[in-house]
């Protein structure tokens, strides 16, 4: 028999004040101005490879609206010209044959600019792990007594992901699909005034639901990145404490405790999941629905000889490649917005200045047998609760206490 899966939501009480200290901070805005110019730091050192990514991009977006120029030439040209003849073989043949260009050389500036930016994004993550293990080591015993090793952990790991996400396949495609969108848009106002200010009607409707769909990941986010510090301080508490877990013969309470920190990164995994499900279908539908709205009209249009049939095709080409870039900019919303958060917990780690520090003009030891004097010494760890209370006492050299 399968094991039966149980809800362990009703069981949290102790396990949600045990895990109160471990609960991720929720920082972070959609964009940040700030954060952004300091990120952008570990970025300057390869600001030559990101230009020539830029460039690579540049290329590939004019590309392709090459395509369905060399569709509308052909079937306008030779196609719907009359009776096929060789010159019309020929003069099909060259253009497949820069339609098949076309694409290839937009494959390889694609590979060569994803290549570029996912080698980048990996050196720039390289140099902020570098100090934050610095930083991690330049600060004091007690920091590490009130910051749990699992949130740490998520520092150096999964936030660096994110940001690593971010320089490779977020901030530079980013202007990609701008390019993108500019040149589509370029090249079907030139085909057709009308239509295009037909499609451009349904972005509105478009721009409301990626608003939707950005709320709402937005939120399922934070609480995954919450779900994810907590399982990472859970773990590294138990691990760590096992012998302790054994030998009080507590297995079971960190099972039960497991499963409710567990149950909420699911909880929360689920959320993202239901939105990317409707999300994508839904453009989907209002791409496909402006688009059928525009071959019924510019059937009229053929019949009328206002417009060639090339023309229709193009358009229909440019159609799906303009709504594309528009569902690859509400990704990248999610993914620039995570980071932002990313960065500023990252950040604050970063700008921790350690309590203890060494003097700034430390005194030699006088030479020869010293002895040691405590003089009405107090010491706490914490604010009020003193280890140390007027302690005095002196020991002579040699002396034994």
């Amino acid at each position: 028999m399968y094991p039966v899966y149980r809800d362990p939501r009703p069981d949290r009480g102790s396990f949600a004040r045990y895990t109160r200290n471990l609960e991720e901070e929720v920082l972070g805005k959609a964009y940040d101005g700030r954060l952004m110019r300091r990120l952008l730091v570990y970025m300057k050192p390869y600001r030559g490879t990101v230009a020539v990514s830029l460039v690579l991009l540049l290329g590939g977006s004019l590309l392709q609206i090459v395509g369905p120029l060399i569709t509308k030439y052909a079937i306008d040209t030779y196609l719907t010209a009359g009776k096929p003849n060789p010159a019309a073989f020929r003069g099909l043949m060259l253009l497949a044959l820069a339609y098949l260009g076309a694409i290839l050389f937009a494959m390889v500036l694609e590979f060569a600019q994803t290549y570029l930016m996912q080698k980048t994004g990996q050196q720039a993550m390289f140099d902020l792990r570098r100090d934050l293990i610095d930083k991690l080591q330049r600060l004091d015993v007690s920091y590490f007594d009130h910051n749990p090793a699992g949130r740490l952990l998520t520092r150096v790991t999964t936030d660096v992901d994110v940001l690593n996400e971010l320089f490779s396949s977020g901030l530079v495609t980013i202007f990609g699909d701008l390019f993108m969108l500019t040149f589509v848009l370029a090249a079907m106002f030139q085909l057709s005034p009308g239509m295009t200010a037909m499609l451009l009607a349904v972005l509105p409707i478009v721009v409301g639901v990626m608003a939707l769909f950005r709320r709402t990941v937005q939120k399922s986010n934070r609480r995954i990145r919450t779900a994810v510090a907590r399982i990472n301080s859970f773990l590294q508490e138990y691990v760590s404490g096992m012998s302790v877990v054994q030998l009080f013969n507590r297995e079971q309470r960190a099972r039960q405790d497991f499963d409710a920190i567990n149950y909420d990164h699911m909880d929360a995994y689920k959320d993202a999941v239901i939105a990317y499900g409707w999300f994508y279908p839904v453009v989907e539908f209002l791409s496909m629905l402006s688009l059928a709205l525009l071959l019924s009209w510019a059937g009229f249009g053929i019949q009328k000889g206002a417009m060639t049939i090339g023309v229709l095709v193009a358009f229909l080409q440019y159609g799906l490649r303009f709504f594309r870039p528009i569902q690859d900019l509400s990704e990248k919303y999610n993914i620039m917005q995570s980071a932002m958060s990313a960065a500023e917990r990252i950040f604050k780690l970063l700008d921790t200045e350690p309590a203890v520090v060494s003097p700034a003009a430390p005194r030699s030891l006088p030479e020869g047998k010293l002895a040691i004097e405590f003089d009405h010494v107090w010491f706490a760890y914490k604010e009020d609760d003193w280890i140390l209370r007027d302690l005095t006492f002196r020991i002579e050299p040699g002396e034994t206490i």
